[in-house]
This record gives C-alpha cells, sequence and structure tokens, in this order.
C-alpha cells in the first residue's frame, strides 16, 4: 500500500510549535508529518523521510534562515523540494529576499489551518509533478540513449556487411545499387590442403584457425584500402578500385597479397601445420552492385571476377599467379617470374606471371 502522498518536515527549534504543527495536520490521511529542532540535522533528516515539501523557521540558533535554505538547495536529496519559510511577523523586505533567494513560499506562524494545508498540499503536489516530469525526461533520455547505442550498433554491422561508401548510399536511397568499374584488380585466395585438414579437428578448432587467417588478411585489406567482398568456405575474395575508384589499384592488391603469404606462413609455422594458400590477381572491368533485402550482399560480376577465380585455382602453392593485364598494371615497380602460356578453361592459352616482390 502506498504512503501518504504529501511528507511534510519541520524544521524550527521550538518543540511546542512542532507539535502545534503536527495537531493542525494530524487528521490528515494523506499527509505525513516529520520534526527536526535542529538545523544541522534537517539534511539527513530530510534524506531519510523525503519530503515533498519543507517549512523551516526564518531564525535559527546558529544559522540565519537564507542560509538554511541554501543548504536545502545545495543537494540533490532537497534541491527541488518546495522550501516554506515560516516568521513570527509579516517583514515584506525579508520576504521578499527569500522568494528571490530560493524559498518557495513565505507565512506567518502559527498559520490558519486551512490555509497551512491548501499550501502544503498545493507545493507538495507541483514538487510531484516536477519529479514525475524530471523521471519521464530521465526514462526519455535513456530511451534515446539506447535507440543511439542500436543505432550505432546496426551501423557497425552494416559496415560489416558492407564498404562504407555503399551502406552510405543504401541508407539515404533504398532503390538498387549497381555500378560498372572499368578498371579494378580481383584478388581470389584459396587454402591448400584445407578439405582434408578439416576432416581431422575438431569444429572449434577448424573455425579457430579459419579466424585468425581471414582476420589477418582483413586487418592487411584494411591497411592497403582494398575492399574485402566475402569469404567461402576456405576461400577469400577481395578488390582494390571500388566503390571508390583509384590509380593505383593493382599495387594495392599486389603488395596485400605479399602480405598474405608471409601472415599466412607465420601462422602456419606458430600452429605446426603444413598448409600453404594460394593467391591469383586479375585486372579489369566489373560490375558491382547490392543484392538482397534481408541479408545484403555487396558482389562483384563479369570475366574479370571468372579470369581472377582461375588465377588462384591455375596457380601454385605459396605464390601469387597474375594474368597479363595485372603485370602490365604494375609495370616495373614489381618484379615477376614469367610463366609463359597456361591453358584456362573456357578461354584458351593465357599468358601469365608468378608475382616476386617490388622492385
Amino acid at each position: 500500500m502506498a504512503g501518504p502522498r504529501h511528507r511534510v518536515l519541520l524544521v524550527d527549534d521550538q518543540p511546542i510549535f512542532g507539535e502545534a504543527v503536527r495537531r493542525l495536520i494530524a487528521d490528515e490521511p494523506d499527509v505525513a508529518f516529520e520534526f527536526c529542532r535542529e538545523a544541522d540535522a534537517a539534511l539527513d533528516v530530510a534524506g531519510a523521510f523525503r519530503p515533498t515539501v519543507i517549512m523551516q523557521d526564518l531564525v535559527m540558533p546558529g544559522i540565519e534562515g537564507l542560509d538554511m535554505v541554501r543548504r536545502f538547495r545545495s543537494v540533490s536529496a532537497t534541491r527541488d523540494v518546495p522550501v516554506i519559510v515560516l516568521s513570527a511577523k509579516e517583514e515584506p523586505a525579508v520576504k521578499a529576499e527569500m522568494l528571490t533567494n530560493g524559498a518557495s513560499d513565505y507565512l506567518v506562524k502559527l498559520p490558519d489551518r486551512v490555509e497551512l494545508l491548501a499550501r502544503l498540499r498545493v507545493h507538495s503536489e507541483a514538487f510531484s509533478r516536477l519529479i514525475e516530469r524530471n523521471e519521464a525526461f530521465s526514462a526519455l533520455e535513456r530511451s534515446l540513449a539506447d535507440l543511439e547505442r542500436e543505432k550505432e550498433k546496426s551501423e557497425r554491422l552494416l559496415l560489416n556487411i558492407l564498404p562504407a561508401e555503399i551502406a552510405g548510399r543504401l541508407k539515404e536511397d533504398s532503390g538498387t545499387i549497381a555500378e560498372l568499374f572499368p578498371a579494378v584488380s580481383v584478388l581470389f585466395a584459396d587454402l591448400c590442403g584445407f578439405t582434408q585438414f578439416s576432416h581431422r579437428v575438431e569444429p572449434r578448432e577448424l573455425v579457430d584457425l579459419l579466424d585468425e587467417i581471414f582476420s589477418a588478411f582483413d586487418r592487411l585489406a584494411i591497411d592497403h584500402g582494398v575492399e574485402k567482398i566475402k569469404t567461402i568456405g576456405d576461400a577469400y575474395m577481395a578488390v582494390a578500385g571500388l566503390p571508390l575508384p583509384r590509380a593505383d589499384h593493382a599495387d594495392a592488391v599486389a603488395t596485400m597479397a605479399l602480405g598474405m603469404l608471409r601472415s599466412f606462413g607465420q601462422i602456419m609455422r606458430s600452429r605446426g601445420l603444413p598448409m600453404e594458400v594460394r593467391i591469383g590477381i586479375h585486372t579489369g572491368p566489373v560490375v558491382a552492385g547490392v543484392i538482397g533485402t534481408h541479408k545484403f550482399t555487396y558482389d562483384l560480376w563479369g570475366d574479370t571476377v571468372n579470369l581472377a577465380s582461375r588465377m588462384e585455382s591455375h596457380g601454385q602453392p605459396s605464390r601469387v599467379h597474375v594474368s597479363q593485364p595485372t603485370r602490365e598494371a604494375l609495370g616495373l615497380r614489381f618484379r615477376f617470374e614469367d610463366r609463359g602460356e597456361i591453358e584456362v578453361k573456357g578461354k584458351g592459352p593465357v599468358r601469365t606471371a608468378f608475382l616476386l616482390g617490388p622492385s
């Protein structure tokens, strides 16, 4: 059962006056009363009693009435609680000073019972409404903060799926996103021996290994401004030159590929595993866009993607296999081992090379 709606604290050094006020409001079931005769104890009493209105004597031993008001206004428990100052006589100048400096009301004691109860209820109700409004504002602020956190979480998840540029466009326009990029460099990587390895280990160990490998590849992609497109099983796909075109897309992918060989080798040595990685790169035009409505995917299409995949599958373990267009895009900035022409399914003879490193 809820307690009295109005809780009145009286601070006065005269017990006889405290008893008089108690009798005035004793028959009111919605009013609780607490008396404090020592100014130094008033804040502690207020903190425990949690008044909805405070009445205080204008003249207390050792403290001025205005200073007492300031004490109540200085702590959070009573900062907003209405304070009614009680005086032995009507003093307009004193009354004005009190009201100007934080008091809520001014009464000559002993006030008429009807007037006293009316003022107590008016101030108490106003305080209750203030508390309710503050609680509503606090609840609203918490809801807005929760909403902002959820928004940030959703945006982080979206950025994990889509390039930042594409995510931004998708939030502004729900229409189809599809573009032709005339010159990009596409990379595919595949783990040699992974299928056989997966048959011999526990699922948790398998996923842990893939997470370590692909996380290392992701860091390299970020470092070199390369866009990761997706992973499929133990295969990794990335591209440079989109969604923001860049002239050095081939250099970025080539540098990342060499870094992938080093990172992968370090992981295998640390785990004592014999697997190797095979990497292929091709340069050319692609179509890129977003597909799906509930689960977005940013993907690439075109002959360039197919040939980049062929560069990987026709390559050799622990080597970066590149097409002739990629080699030409890299120019003299990198060293190569010419492989000559190889037969590529659906393409016939294709001239390729192995990337050795920067010149």
